[in-house]
């Protein structure tokens, strides 16, 4: 089973990713884990010694913002890190430039496109 760290300070967004991806829940093919901000989400994979395969980080966060959370992931963990898809409301040319060079997988803006999400993790973890 593929364990996924969502990172986002909108509490909401667990029972979106909850709905639409009941069936993948259900037959055991995805977990998903939550957190509400990047310290939280660093305390997670500490204690959890990065189970996480994938990251799914909102980049404007209270606190530690995704991109200084990409920016720890991507340079402190010995372990390969896990996969991270960055996720912003704004699809501006300095966030995705920035996120590139830090070492993110992939760019996503919301509203989250779900069907074209499902792909893209298909793709990512088989």
């Amino acid at each position: 089973m593929n364990k996924i760290l969502v990172v986002d300070d909108e509490r909401d967004i667990q029972t979106l990713f909850e709905q639409h991806f009941r069936k993948e829940i259900r037959h055991g093919e995805v977990q998903f884990v939550f957190s509400f901000s990047g310290e939280e989400a660093l305390t997670y994979m500490y204690e959890h010694e990065q189970e996480a395969v994938l990251i799914l980080s909102d980049i404007n966060m209270p606190g530690m913002s995704g991109l200084e959370l990409l920016k720890h992931i991507k340079e402190k963990y010995e372990k390969p890190p896990p996969v991270v898809m960055m996720i912003t409301a704004y699809g501006d040319d300095d966030n995705y430039r920035t996120a590139m060079r830090l070492g993110a997988d992939d760019f996503l803006t919301k509203p989250l496109d779900f069907k074209s999400l499902k792909e893209k993790l298909k793709t990512t973890l088989l």
